[in-house]
Parts: structure tokens; sequence; C-alpha cells
């Protein structure tokens, strides 16, 4: 992202986060918006008219994404194993 100042703020909300928020976290000309929540459809607009800013969005299903694809506070919880017919051991001979 450059050598600009950029903004982190990570929240666990308890509802969907709403435009507000959003408006207020311009400050930076790049930011990163962490919420375990959704987000409105007003906070989207709000973000994504935030000219010159850059303001990333990121909500509790990306979030999830994110950990498992990093194994960031994730854990394996079982592994399975695929089998498959092995047409050889039934060919003629």
């Amino acid at each position: 992202m450059g050598l600009d100042a950029m903004y982190l703020q990570a929240k666990r909300w308890g509802g969907s986060v709403r435009g507000g928020p959003i408006r207020d976290f311009k400050g930076a000309e790049k930011g990163v918006f962490i919420t375990t929540s959704s987000f409105t459809p007003a906070a989207m607009a709000v973000a994504r008219n935030s000219r010159p800013y850059r303001i990333v969005r990121i909500d509790g299903v990306r979030l999830a994404d994110l950990m498992i694809q990093h194994d960031i506070g994730v854990s394996v919880a079982a592994t399975y194993e695929l089998k498959r017919i092995d047409a050889d051991f039934f060919a003629d001979e």
C-alpha cells in the first residue's frame, strides 16, 4: 500500500455496520475496516464513494475465509480420506 498512512479498524459488531462508522473512518488515504458482522448497503455506498480515500471492507464471512486460508486462529477438526476404484486391480490378466 505504499508509504502513505493507513488506518486499520477492527470491531466486533452486534449488528450490521452502518454508513456512519465508515464515514467517520475517513482520514487516511487508505484504510481497512474489519468487522465480524456485515456492512449495510449504505455503508458499502459510503466506502465506494469515499474518493480520494480507499477503504477496504472485510466482513465476517471474508474474515473467516482469510483466517482459514492463512491458518490463523483455526485448527484441523477432522481429516477425510478420499478413495477411488483401482481399475488395475480388476483388469483381466
